[in-house]
């Protein structure tokens, strides 16, 4: 048999042959404290609402929440991300339920610190996409667009009553310039120094969120394409972090995952601080629906994606599968 350099010494296969093997050379490892779960709870709910789009997902009831959250710290998951989704006759064009102390949103948040304490993360969606009548996530103008620098009072409001609420942390997602700075000096002039602030940093104008147009009732009209980035962009990525980091974020994000594994790895090899990554509604809801065919092998499909956002740097994961992921990680240790 010809050989060729090193060959046969050279033999990669070898630290392949078993799952054991397999188990020990692992690059990356995936754990429950790697996980958040995103979750949404629904104002006036008598039982869980199932969401079409994204099977085995729901809108929760705020019992069914705490019983979610009670599951999550079981499981030995991280944080949870609320989503409030109000009644549709609350909304009005400037989000009101978002900064009413008696919103959705800030009830869950203190129906799930007095279930979990400090046991999981309680972090809040801070955000006006779900309270407004017109879907944005933000103030609108006479001309209709988003008004940058109003949405950035409302956004300043908000943080006070999700902190007032509970919220460890919380999670502006509406990518208006300088929400980082506005929200951080906002919670710190009310004591709220402690509350950190995880930052949307890399938000792209995504067609997977489709899915979670339904989970949150969406009201949006037209799109959110002059806020949210641009696809095709790399470079306005890494400008929106560095001006996050200069404001004051404690933890960035790169939002979808993985679509934008690339972002991922540029922004994780970039900062000193934790990166997230959320693996969007659309996301789930392509694996879910290609094993519901019997075209995939769910599990694994589940495990693979989660698994190569960690290795494209993500210190912490956004995912519907949060719980169910942990669960069987720990059933496998």
């Amino acid at each position: 048999m010809t050989t060729y350099g090193s060959f046969p010494g050279a033999r990669p296969r070898r630290l392949r042959t078993s799952p054991a093997m397999r188990r020990m050379v692992a690059e990356t490892r995936l754990h429950p404290a790697d996980f958040i779960l995103p979750a949404f709870v629904r104002e006036g709910a008598a039982e869980p609402v199932p969401i079409a789009a994204m099977p085995g997902v729901v809108q929760h009831t705020r019992d069914s929440l705490k019983k979610a959250a009670a599951e999550a710290v079981a499981a030995g998951v991280s944080g949870i991300m609320l989503f409030g989704v109000p009644e549709e006759a609350k909304k009005d064009a400037l989000g009101t339920p978002g900064t009413d102390p008696d919103g959705i949103l800030q009830v869950a948040l203190r129906d799930v610190r007095a279930e979990v304490g400090d046991d999981l993360l309680v972090m809040s969606d801070l955000c006006l996409d779900e309270t407004t009548d017109h879907g944005h996530c933000g103030v609108l103008d006479e001309r209709g667009r988003v008004d940058n620098d109003a949405t950035l009072e409302r956004y300043a409001e908000m943080a006070q009553v999700q902190a007032d609420a509970g919220a460890h942390v919380v999670g502006p997602s509406g990518m208006m310039d300088g929400q980082i700075g506005v929200i951080r000096d906002a919670l710190d002039q009310i004591g709220r120094e402690d509350v950190a602030i995880l930052a949307y940093t890399a938000k792209y104008a995504s067609a997977f969120y489709g899915p979670f147009r339904e989970a949150v009732a969406s009201s949006l009209q037209g799109d959110r394409k002059t806020y949210q980035q641009d696809p095709a962009n790399v470079r306005e990525s890494m400008r929106e972090l560095a001006l996050d980091l200069e404001e004051g974020a404690d933890m960035v994000m790169v939002k979808p995952a993985g679509p934008y594994l690339d972002i991922l790895a540029q922004v994780a090899d970039s900062v000193d601080v934790p990166v997230a990554a959320y693996q969007i509604s659309g996301e789930y809801s392509m694996i879910e629906a290609a094993a519901e065919k019997g075209w995939i092998d769910r599990d694994r499909a589940i495990l693979e994606t989660l698994t190569g956002i960690k290795r494209a740097g993500a210190r912490n994961i956004l995912t519907y599968w949060a719980t169910e992921a942990a669960q069987k990680l720990s059933a496998v240790q």
